[in-house]
């Protein structure tokens, strides 16, 4: 019952973020308790893949907040965002 009771809230509070926020919530969960799971029931796994977890999450999340948007990057190495190409 207080496993229902936590994910209920959880989920309550994710519903007015965006996409980036949602990510970086759910990917540091999912990092942490993947790096607790991994390297054993030891704090400083939790907190390097809670950290890891995190930062893919907003990466992830922030691209789903721009649709028909893509990252490209010119001759010169930089990163730009722009309309997808249909090709």
């Amino acid at each position: 019952m207080k496993k229902l009771i936590f994910a209920l809230s959880t989920v309550a509070v994710l519903t007015g973020c965006t996409g980036a926020e949602k990510g970086a919530v759910i990917g540091g969960a999912g990092g942490a308790a993947l790096g607790t799971l991994a390297g054993g029931n030891d704090v400083r796994n939790a907190i390097i893949g809670g950290t890891a977890g995190a930062v893919a999450g907003t990466l992830i999340g922030s691209a789903s907040d721009h649709p028909g948007y893509c990252l490209y990057r010119d001759r010169h190495g930089r990163v730009f965002e722009a309309r997808c190409s249909r090709r």
